[in-house]
């Protein structure tokens, strides 16, 4: 159970905690609650396997945009309604998972607003930041927490919960905040196990891109929760708040498959294949299972963000950590094998047990050793860098 605490009196709440899920009225059809998503937490601890271990690409990431954080803020937020009586300024980091990462992330954000607000009323108190810590309920929210720090500087507390759902109270929040988390589906489509479906993914465990019809599938299932999630921010944030995004894609023009991340997809999905061949597991398992993840293309993205009325559109940026990405050379096999299995062991562990989990990686380790050659005429994926501000 993670601690969520608020001090609203319940007859007037526009929440309710409810054996640790959190649950609101039906107001309109934009806040109307979808069934709960699956959720495939990254591996918690921080242990050898952990995503606390295994996570340096994405934090590099987060360091790499701090200066476009910066000038986004500087730039586009604006503080209405704070005055020397009302100075608390709430963040929201949706998909925190269990790292530093989100503590930088968050931190990168407190340091531009306070610059900005301190330049703006020198004669005002200092502001009082609120972080809420999002992700689903299962995610190890006390690996987060014992690595809080401990200056005070903000107040923080966990808020487990769908993020394409609403979380928050209706313009309680001025800056929301989600990296590498947009890119997991709230399920998969379901024409892509159909085998009477033109959109069966029947040869890949993701969608490379390769086939129109599966790409189709996957990219309504992206559009769909993209609209969702941002409908429920579009009600949780003030007037000119902002929505800073770090969204995993692809480069214009270029398919999954022909990418670092599709290629590496393919290792994992050649390891799975042999496991069927010799019957560790069963091919209908295997059959049976996707990887929820869909990277869309800049423009994809761009075209599902300004469709939508509630935003306006500050920065749309495909080149962060462009330069960051390494070379695949065999020193690199055994970090992104861990790495591999921080992010894809609990859906491994759900769907084909917990005895197949060890075999699987041992096995991509192998196959990715002997495999370095498929990656040396992939693209580099893009990190598209987003700001939206609330209208």
């Amino acid at each position: 159970m993670v601690p969520f605490s608020h001090s609203l009196n319940k007859q007037h709440a526009s929440y309710l905690v409810v054996e640790g899920r959190v649950e609101y009225p039906r107001q309109t059809d934009m806040e109307t609650q979808q069934p709960l998503s699956s959720s495939y937490p990254m591996s918690g601890g921080d242990g050898q396997n952990s995503y606390v271990q295994n996570s340096g690409f994405q934090r590099l990431v987060v360091e790499d945009a701090k200066p476009m954080v910066k000038k986004a803020i500087e730039d586009a937020l604006e503080f209405t309604n704070f005055s020397e009586n009302s100075t608390t300024f709430a963040i929201a980091d949706f998909g925190c998972s269990v790292g530093c990462n989100t503590l930088i992330a968050t931190q990168n954000i407190i340091e531009a607003v306070k610059e900005k607000y301190q330049s703006q009323h020198p004669n005002h108190p200092p502001l009082a930041f609120q972080v809420l810590f999002n992700d689903h309920v299962n995610n190890d929210f006390n690996t987060l927490f014992r690595n809080l720090p401990t200056s005070g500087e903000f107040f923080a507390a966990g808020v487990p919960g769908d993020f394409h759902n609403r979380l928050f109270p209706k313009a309680s929040l001025h800056v929301g905040h989600s990296s590498y988390a947009l890119h997991w589906l709230s399920k998969l489509p379901q024409e892509i196990l159909d085998a009477n479906s033109p959109a069966y993914n029947k040869d890949s465990i993701h969608c490379t891109g390769l086939s129109k019809e599966v790409a189709q599938a996957f990219a309504a299932q992206f559009q769909n929760d993209m609209e969702r999630f941002l409908n429920a921010r579009a009600q949780e944030l003030v007037s000119g708040g902002l929505l800073v995004l770090t969204v995993a894609g692809l480069p214009q023009g270029t398919l999954c498959s022909q990418t670092y991340r599709g290629a590496n997809n393919d290792i994992l999905d050649f390891c799975l294949k042999d496991m069927a061949q010799e019957g560790v597991i069963s091919k209908e398992k295997l059959e049976a299972f996707n990887i929820p993840m869909y990277f869309p293309p800049v423009e994809e993205l761009e075209a599902v963000l300004k469709s939508n009325a509630y935003f306006s559109m500050e920065i749309i940026d495909p080149s962060l950590a462009s330069h960051m990405w390494l070379p695949f050379t065999p020193h690199i096999v055994q970090p992104v094998t861990s790495t591999n299995r921080a992010i894809f062991e609990e859906l491994i562990r759900q769907h084909f047990g917990d005895e197949i989990v060890d075999p699987v990686f041992e096995r991509f380790h192998k196959k990715l050793s002997e495999n370095l050659h498929l990656f040396h005429d992939k693209h580099k994926p893009a990190n598209i860098f987003v700001v939206l501000r609330r209208n």
